[in-house]
């Protein structure tokens, strides 16, 4: 699964590698399920790019409350397209979650857990395959996402079996395109990460609470 995950890069680097406008990002060392998170999806109407705040945790528009959100923060790759909560937006609303790592735990005997930051060696950004639904209900109109995860890839595997899908650069105009709603050309794009530029970075247990979102969460121990 995707728990958490980290987004450190400049506005002005995150305009440059996904050529979209960017007009204000925070650096996040922690980001957590239920929080606003950035994400690209493309206008409709202008047929270009957009920088969004989603909320992490999909609520569909079917959903009678908005509670929904805590259990769908991930779609597993091999039902996406066809489990209800997420099938309508695999087909029509996909966006990039925009990351420059994530955190997983091992678990290193019974009762602990190893946390890692997974990132990519030179720091560079990325993207999570994901997806986002609107949603209105109480009186409130809520933007939300889910990000897609798939089997661990090598450098997983030992410390956790699943992984969230990284997307290729050359995919990202594939992914975006509101108007492709071919299943299996799509699923073909939800496999493991096969570079080997990803690095796993033990780190604090400070990680452990969304509260704190500092950058000693991602400082290795090792």
């Amino acid at each position: 699964m995707c728990g958490r995950f980290t987004l450190r890069t400049s506005p002005s680097e995150i305009s440059r590698v996904f050529d979209v406008i960017v007009q204000d990002l925070n650096p996040r060392y922690n980001i957590a399920p239920s929080q606003s998170i950035a994400a690209i999806r493309v206008d409709p109407a202008a047929r270009q790019r957009e920088l969004v705040q989603l909320h992490w945790g999909l609520i569909p528009p079917w959903a009678k409350d908005r509670k929904i959100g805590y259990s769908t923060i991930n779609a597993r790759a091999e039902t996406v397209d066809s489990k209800p909560s997420f099938r309508s937006s695999f087909k029509k609303r996909r966006c990039l979650i925009l990351a420059d790592g994530f955190y997983e735990w091992q678990k290193s005997d019974a009762t602990k857990k190893q946390p890692f930051h997974i990132h990519m060696q030179d720091n560079r950004p990325f993207a999570f395959a994901g997806l986002w639904e609107q949603w209105k209900g109480d009186g409130e109109e809520i933007e939300s996402c889910t990000i897609i995860v798939t089997e661990g890839n090598d450098l997983m595997k030992p410390i956790h079996d699943r992984m969230p899908v990284i997307l290729d650069p050359t995919d990202y105009d594939l992914w975006l395109a509101p108007e492709i709603d071919n299943v299996p050309q799509l699923r073909e794009l939800l496999q493991p990460y096969s570079g080997d530029d990803l690095k796993a970075d033990p780190v604090s247990t400070l990680v452990n609470s969304p509260k704190n979102d500092v950058a000693e969460c991602v400082e290795s121990i090792d």
